[in-house]
């Protein structure tokens, strides 16, 4: 479920803001995203940062440390982390800002080949020693039978959430933000959730596919593999639309059934 969004910065987090950084000078709400309390772009005299928080309580926090752990191993392709706060009810991640806008995966777009070079460089990064998901475990109650878990496995360091949001358009290419559900699994399996995005902004599943496949790791995909990941793709985000009240799930169920449909048309 969405976690609310703060509009007015709490006492307590702006001292642990300035208390890192030094005093605000201007701050403004990022509206985006879909998963923190607190997201906005901080200016201060020693530059501008990109805050984001969750309250120590909230059932998420792990993933403020997620992102903290993270962030040393994927600095080429993501932004700097300048700093990490846990105190007085607050995690607070400090990043560098980074100047650019949200991809724009409509068909034709310029920005592909931005978002699908820097998501090979990504699958030259060794995964991190810290724990992990594993995709096998991420997926485990959409399969029919276990042993279809098997096309998942991998050591690959993967993204795995492909809204536009989280990837920026910079001047030296794409950069991926919001690493909180970062996992381990088959290099293939990124460029693959990808294309699900594609097709809710308007690609067909062959144009979709198309554009995954300029991936080096999508020619390691077993098309049985491919079956199996777009039949758990729509069971996921059926249960995602289920669930949720809003209606930004609704464009991703409707993808994933289009492209597992697309799939089962291929065998």
């Amino acid at each position: 479920m969405p976690t609310p969004r703060i509009t007015e910065l709490p006492d307590t987090a702006r001292a642990l803001i300035e208390k890192a950084s030094g005093p605000i000078i201007d701050l403004g709400t990022v509206h985006t995203g879909l998963n923190s309390s607190i997201a906005a772009v901080v200016r201060t005299r020693r530059g501008t940062l990109f805050v984001k928080g969750l309250p120590l309580d909230h059932p998420r926090v792990w993933t403020q440390e997620r992102e903290a752990d993270i962030a040393v191993h994927v600095h080429s392709i993501a932004p700097r982390l300048c700093w990490h706060v846990e105190a007085d009810g607050w995690s607070l991640l400090g990043f560098e800002h980074v100047e650019g806008g949200h991809a724009d995966y409509t068909p034709g777009s310029s920005d592909l080949p931005a978002v699908s070079a820097s998501m090979a460089r990504l699958t030259e990064l060794r995964a991190p020693g810290v724990e992990l998901k594993t995709m096998p475990d991420r997926f485990r109650q959409y399969v029919d039978d276990p042993a279809e878990l098997e096309w998942f496995e991998g050591h690959s360091l993967l993204h795995t959430e492909w809204n536009p949001h989280n990837v920026l358009i910079a001047d030296d290419g794409a950069v991926f933000v919001d690493w909180a559900w970062a996992s381990t699994g088959a290099a293939w399996i990124d460029p693959a959730l990808w294309l699900l995005w594609l097709i809710a902004h308007g690609h067909t599943p062959e144009a979709a596919e198309s554009v995954a496949s300029a991936h080096p790791a999508w020619k390691t995909a077993p098309p049985e593999g491919l079956d199996t990941l777009a039949r758990v793709q729509q069971r996921l985000w059926d249960s995602i639309a289920e669930q949720s009240p809003d209606e930004w799930a609704q464009p991703m169920q409707a993808a994933a059934r289009v492209w597992n449909m697309h799939r089962q048309h291929q065998q």
